[in-house]
């Protein structure tokens, strides 16, 4: 795919892939005694068979594609942001304690407050790997895994120690959010709220610059040829280090959207890894924005409905996540296949040249 088109050949491999592993699941549920059409008739009815799954199904479907967007603008410079999910938790228990620090005041006031202690603290986590790996060269997988790490165990700290709920039934988590702070729900008794239509705007805005601004080119340059980006003028130091800092803000700002639109408290279930599960979305969408969008929705279907699935069919959810699996094996080989094939028909077109050019010899020499 190039500049954020979906082309033809990527659609043809993500419907093959999808039916490749819907296959499979459909032959380990026959083995193991399920019927495969009830299953999946759960599976859809677990997603779509009322307003509450639908939004909690697009209340995953946003963390998902933030993440992978998150990933996207990393992949584009070249780099790959693995600290997500402690930049993700560290936005998520800072914009709470925020929250809480300010309860009292206008929701106009703490909201944005929130909004910007989230990316400040995402961004900052992750400008310490793009620092270290634009002067000192230190490999951003290794650093970004590690401060993984680091976050997780300062974020379990805060919540059991100085940030500690009153409430001796939380044993660890932030104070409550005000219900004034909330962010709006979408949908009544499910988890998607108004920073749906927010992300929505987000979204949008990382597809226009990374493909309609020279902003955008400039990245992408630097991602493919840094020699060359370096010769032709550009900062690459500075636009790696930035783009990594956007990165990260905009993990820390996915934290905030779960505790105001969601949690509304802070505790280690404000993220399930869902920073990995992103980073997956956006491999699978060869990091463009556009099929992160389809393939995050994609996911959250199959991740909502396998709950239905189990409830309903008494199929065990570990399903979905084999389905997922067989999804991302297909997709991470579709290039490789692709490529493979592509070589094949270029030495049968070699050859019948070839087989051409001797029979045109032997017609001339007759």
């Amino acid at each position: 795919m190039k500049k954020g088109r979906i082309n033809v050949g990527y659609l043809v491999a993500l419907v093959i892939s999808l039916s490749v592993a819907l296959l499979l699941g459909a032959l380990i549920l026959w083995v193991s005694g399920h019927n495969p059409f009830t299953a999946y008739r759960a599976l859809l009815g677990g997603a779509f068979s009322n307003w509450r799954h639908v939004g909690d199904m697009l209340e995953y479907a946003m963390v998902l594609c933030l993440c992978g967007l998150a990933c996207d603008i990393g992949s584009r410079v070249g780099i790959f942001n693995v600290g997500g999910e402690g930049q993700l938790l560290l936005g998520a228990i800072f914009a709470a304690q925020i929250g809480v620090w300010m309860s009292g005041l206008s929701a106009w006031l703490a909201i944005p407050a929130a909004a910007l202690g989230a990316m400040l603290v995402g961004g900052f986590y992750a400008f310490i790997p793009g620092i270290l790996k634009v002067k000192l060269k230190v490999n951003e997988v290794i650093t970004t895994i590690m401060l993984n790490t680091v976050a997780v165990f300062l974020c379990q700290f805060l919540a059991k120690g100085p940030w500690k709920n009153p409430n001796k039934n939380i044993v660890a988590g932030t104070g409550n959010l005000p219900a004034g702070f909330w962010f709006a729900k979408l949908v009544p008794g499910s988890n998607v709220s108004t920073a749906l239509i927010l992300s929505a705007v987000i979204t949008f805005l990382v597809w226009y610059v990374l493909q309609k601004t020279s902003k955008g080119y400039e990245m992408r340059l630097t991602g493919d040829n840094p020699r060359f980006a370096r010769f032709a003028g550009l900062k690459t130091d500075r636009i790696v280090i930035v783009t990594m800092v956007i990165s990260g803000m905009m993990c820390g700002l996915t934290g905030m959207f779960r505790v105001y639109g969601a949690e509304h408290i802070y505790k280690s279930t404000v993220s399930n890894e869902y920073y990995f599960e992103g980073l997956m979305v956006a491999m699978i969408a060869q990091y463009q924005p556009l099929p992160t969008v389809i393939i995050s929705l994609i996911f959250a279907i199959l991740k909502i409905g396998s709950m239905g699935m189990q409830q309903n069919a008494g199929v065990p959810m570990q399903l979905y996540l084999i389905i997922q699996t067989v999804v991302i094996f297909c997709m991470a080989a579709e290039t490789g296949i692709r490529a493979a094939l592509a070589r094949r028909r270029e030495r049968r077109a070699a050859m019948r040249d070839v087989l051409e050019r001797r029979k045109g010899g032997a017609a001339h020499e007759s």
